[in-house]
């Protein structure tokens, strides 16, 4: 175990242990040369000793670093030091699929079709780099805190060469495909099947095969039909079940040819979810989607193949080898193998007496099939060619190919497809991969470009709700804002195209006008403006003028603003009403006043200087004299005019001077 603070490579910086398995311990680190948060998955010291285990823990590495996806968790280094080996991958904060389930009981079909829409484009990225995961399951699904989807632990994946693979015993028994459960051999096709289990376990809250031991859930996947889902939960949409139902077929070929395929379906039922579009493939001669019971010799095959996870792990676990699961001679499994034994032994004893009259009938040459000597030289082969597979080939390049293999073309008809380009070959009659005589006719389907779907309605959503939405149903998403007076902020106010399109295409952009809600601007700073000026400035920021008063101030010019309601710098709707204060300059008084002598003895200045508040000089008079005062249009401070003295004379003047009492000009 790594101690906290150790670094690796010199440059991560383990913070602390986040999960453990059987073969790795997972840490959550600091890469301090990106800043950012990883997970580091260590191989134990137990298993670095073992070259077979390292060499699969690298290869983890190798399959996985070539998927970047936003529905995979990505891989960023791979490393060793002192005897240590380690994957760095993207760290995700959030819970596990199967918590999740855990915590809901059941999820609702639309979470769980937009889950299972992420998990399979996640998929189809890994399947598309011929990487096979093998072990998909719900501990292996992290939902982020955003909401997004990640397939995580490709642990046991890797690189498809070709068709098939041999996993041996790797999977989750809960979730394992038939054919690996019967002898570990994997293809694209049992990652769809484990998804149908997955998304079967969210519709429903539980795993549709169950028991005591491994084995025993793994014969169930071979031989036992699963209870429908819509059984469990009345009102399921039939296109949810039907998916599951497709995914989850016995035999592979019958299940979705690719992830791609799958996810058409999933973005169909998103949009239409009780319409029964799914086309399920008819069994073949070889099918084995009907019940069978499996023999003894299968069942110690199985049980050789059976090291399955623990599906409560969310880690990497080694194959558990210690357990010796017995049969139990009185189970149901085996008295269905006494009735298999039992038919068998009648098949074998009818095909041995065919085989007895058959050679009785040739040695009396009963059966007339020509002589053995003309069999003799006519028992050749006949020659065949192989139909090449021409999808995506244009008619040019497909005619061309066919002549090069000694086959004729023809061009049957035309198809849309969400995957081949217009003009582009989408299948052919025979099939690809078909063996046939030369000259025979090979009969072409061209694609017409994407087929019509229909335009989810989005109006009045949340803009969130709204995107995820069109981008499950398969558009791209455009945005404009707009205010609004009558739709709250965030919601659509409409969309392009809307709903009544029945020509859009899997692609195409869909433009969401959304709310901005009520358009708000701010009041313009117009104190000490001129009237007119401050008007146009309240009217340029989208705003009203509204009532205009007037009142006197001695601080403020004469025909200039005093103050405006709302003030300066608030926010308002657009269109309110500003009021507006102008000043009509300082208020202007007068007053006349006699004044009486006054005693002069020993004064040594004669006169008296009257000032108004501003100290402005307004009045001199000698004293002794018997005088009026006369003056107007001047500013006082509360209406009263006061008088001021030389200094030398304000403490012999004092209060026996006189005070005036100013009125308002008229």
């Amino acid at each position: 175990m790594l101690n906290n603070e150790t670094f690796l490579g010199n440059r991560y910086e383990i913070i602390e242990k986040i999960g453990s398995g059987g073969m790795s311990d997972v840490y959550r680190a600091k890469d301090h040369s990106l800043g950012r948060d990883v997970a580091i998955k260590v191989l134990k010291p137990e298993f670095a000793e073992d070259s077979s285990f390292v060499t699969r823990f690298r290869t983890e590495a190798q399959a996985a670093a070539s998927l970047e996806h936003p529905n995979i968790v990505n891989i960023y280094d791979v490393g060793s030091e002192d005897g240590l080996y380690y994957i760095v991958m993207e760290y995700v904060d959030g819970i596990t699929l199967k918590r999740y389930i855990a915590t809901k009981g059941r999820l609702g079909y639309n979470e769980a079709l937009s889950i299972a829409i992420q998990m399979a484009r996640g998929l189809e990225a890994a399947h598309n780099h011929g990487i096979v995961h093998q072990d998909i399951k719900p501990q292996n699904i992290i939902i982020s805190k955003e909401g997004k989807v990640k397939v995580t632990d490709f642990g046991i994946a890797r690189a498809a060469n070709s068709n098939t693979i041999r996993a041996g015993s790797m999977g989750s028994v809960h979730y394992v495909s038939p054919e690996q459960a019967r002898n570990g051999y994997v293809s694209y096709a049992s990652d769809i099947y484990s998804m149908g289990i997955v998304m079967y376990e969210m519709v429903t809250g539980r795993v549709p095969f169950d028991g005591d031991t491994p084995v025993a859930i793994a014969i169930q996947h071979i031989q036992s039909q699963m209870t429908p889902p819509e059984d469990l939960v009345p009102g399921l949409p039939i296109a949810i079940s039907r998916i599951i139902e497709k995914c989850t077929m016995k035999s592979p070929e019958r299940r979705y040819a690719s992830a791609s395929e799958l996810l058409v379906d999933l973005k169909k039922a998103m949009v239409n979810p009780n319409e029964d579009f799914v086309v399920i493939p008819q069994p073949g001669a070889s099918d084995f989607d009907k019940t069978r019971v499996i023999s003894n010799d299968e069942q110690e095959e199985i049980k050789k193949h059976s090291f399955f996870k623990n599906d409560d792990d969310e880690s990497d676990r080694v194959p558990d080898t210690d357990k010796d699961d017995k049969d139990d001679d009185d189970s149901p499994v085996n008295s269905r193998m006494d009735k298999a034994i039992t038919i068998m032994g009648i098949a074998a004893a009818i095909v041995i007496v065919a085989i007895i009259i058959f050679f009785v009938g040739s040695v009396f040459n009963v059966f007339h099939f020509g002589s053995s000597k003309k069999k003799a030289k006519t028992t050749t082969e006949k020659t065949t060619v192989v139909v090449p597979d021409l999808k995506g080939y244009s008619i040019a390049q497909a005619k061309t190919a066919l002549k090069a293999k000694g086959l004729k073309f023809a061009k049957a008809g035309e198809e849309s497809s969400d995957t081949v380009d217009k003009d582009d070959i989408i299948r052919t009659d025979p099939k690809s991969g078909k063996k046939v005589e030369p000259g025979t006719t090979v009969s072409v389907y061209v694609s017409t470009g994407k087929g019509n779907i229909d335009v989810p309605s989005v109006v009045g959503k949340d803009q969130g709700e709204a995107t995820s939405i069109l981008k499950d149903a398969g558009f791209d998403v455009e945005t404009k804002t707009v205010y609004s007076d009558s739709v709250a902020s965030g919601k659509v106010i409409s969309q392009t195209p809307d709903s009544s399109d029945k020509d859009a295409k899997e692609g195409d952009t869909v433009t969401i006008t959304v709310s901005r809600g009520v358009e708000t601007v701010q009041v313009p700073y117009v104190k000490e403006k001129a009237q007119s000026d401050a008007q146009n400035a309240i009217t340029s920021a989208g705003l009203a003028v509204g009532n205009v008063t007037q009142q006197p101030d001695s601080t403020i010019a004469k025909g200039k603003v005093i103050s405006s309601d709302p003030a300066g710098g608030s926010k308002v709707s657009k269109g309110t009403r500003v009021n507006l204060v102008v000043s009509t300059g300082p208020q202007l008084y007068s007053f006349s006043q006699k004044i009486s002598p006054m005693d002069t003895d020993n004064y040594d200045e004669n006169f008296v200087v009257l000032k108004d508040s501003n100290g402005k000089q307004l009045k001199t008079w000698t004293i002794g004299e018997e005088t009026t005062v006369s003056v107007t249009d001047i500013t006082t401070q509360n209406g009263t005019l006061e008088y001021y003295v030389d200094s030398s004379m304000a403490d012999k003047l004092g209060s026996s001077a006189v005070t005036f009492t100013a009125q308002q000009s008229q």
